[in-house]
């Protein structure tokens, strides 16, 4: 068996014991061969600098040596099997721990015995060895519940961090079927444009009928090539990907009105002058608010929501605040990813999330997307 490397503390404890053994040989008169008692002593001492890796092999060997060299009570060989019974009680498991204890504490009370056993032996047997020992144990339960704690706590933060990138990537996926559905609609409308015009066109117009007829087929192509592109998106069993425009701002009062009820009252309020928008910043001012009411009713359990559009100069602002249960009681794993969803949307157009306390003792989420100066 190759021993392993003992650590430096553990090596600088044998020496300063070995050291001691020696020092104790030649002063204690009762020692009757000074050199027999340092070899035989002094070299199980040693092998104290391994006690955590091999505790009942050390064990073994320190008690052996002291029933051998018989030390009459010197106080290297009390001290060293007070460090050998803690080391057995903190670094091994049951049954073995209890092989260790009887291994140092039975030969101990035999000897005890042998010179004339006193209920002091008993007592001394108890404090040097057994409670030691039991110090041992408690420090490995103590230790090992510890470690199981940070292990579980690692693997809790593993966990969170694999469901918020699922998360992520879900609501990616579900942001690029949605603009899908609105790029697509919009080249539909194009191909059909382009073909009623190139049907009202006459004979002598033939140059342009071509033109448009290969703008007509080039539109075609391209939403063929986003529906094979964007294929791959569909879970199992779901319909095709339909070409609907999807909801908008538009689509904002519905809403509302679908979550007022006696449970939790929905209020809103439209700020600053309307102006157009492109369907994508549309559609995430949509999903913005439905998201930020799904989580007021769901999560927060909030009886009063308050949804805010508002216009400004080069943004558009969404924010939706309530008086439920706070940001602590409402971080759920649904919510969490809901928000996900909201940053991830945000991301996409250079906006901003902001997600405090309301002034109700709610969530308040407000978003800000930029709008082109010029939006058609």
């Amino acid at each position: 068996m190759k021993l392993r490397r003992p650590p430096l503390l553990d090596a600088v404890i044998a020496l300063l014991f070995v050291a001691m053994n020696v020092a104790e040989a030649f002063s204690n008169p009762d020692v009757t061969s000074p050199l027999q008692h340092v070899g035989i002593a002094g070299l199980a001492l040693a092998t104290l600098a391994w006690r955590r890796q091999y505790p009942l092999v050390v064990a073994a060997l320190v008690v052996g040596s002291n029933v051998i060299t018989d030390p009459n009570g010197e106080f290297t060989t009390l001290l060293s099997l007070v460090l050998v019974s803690f080391t057995v009680g903190s670094e091994t498991a049951s049954p073995r721990a209890w092989w260790g204890l009887g291994l140092v504490f039975v030969p101990f009370m035999v000897v005890s015995v042998v010179h004339g056993f006193v209920p002091s032996d008993l007592a001394a047997g108890m404090v040097f060895f057994i409670g030691p020992w039991a110090v041992g144990q408690l420090l490995r339960v103590r230790t090992a519940s510890t470690e199981g704690a940070l292990a579980r706590a690692a693997q809790l933060e593993r966990t969170r961090e694999l469901e918020a990138a699922k998360a992520a990537a879900d609501e990616r996926t579900r942001i690029a079927r949605e603009l899908h559905d609105i790029v697509s609609h919009s080249i539909s409308v194009v191909t059909i444009q382009t073909q009623a015009v190139r049907r009202r066109l006459g004979p002598e117009q033939a140059a342009e009928a071509r033109d448009l007829a290969a703008v007509e087929a080039t539109a075609r192509e391209a939403l063929a090539e986003m529906r094979r592109l964007f294929g791959v998106l569909r879970t199992e069993g779901e319909q095709p990907l339909a070409l609907s425009p999807q909801p908008g701002l538009s689509e904002l009062d519905r809403l509302v009105r679908q979550v007022d009820s006696a449970e939790m009252q929905v209020d809103l309020r439209i700020e600053g002058d309307p102006v157009p928008l492109s369907p994508g910043v549309d559609l995430a001012a949509y999903r913005i608010a439905q998201e930020g009411l799904t989580n007021a009713l769901r999560h927060a359990h909030a009886s009063q929501a308050h949804v805010l559009v508002r216009y400004a100069p080069g943004r558009l602002d969404v924010e939706v605040a309530d008086n439920g249960r706070g940001l602590r009681r409402t971080s759920s794993s649904n919510g969490g990813h809901g928000l996900v969803g909201i940053r991830e949307r945000v991301a996409l157009y250079g906006g901003t999330v902001e997600l405090e306390p309301s002034s109700t003792g709610g969530v308040r989420l407000a978003v800000s997307l930029p709008l082109k100066e010029t939006t058609t």
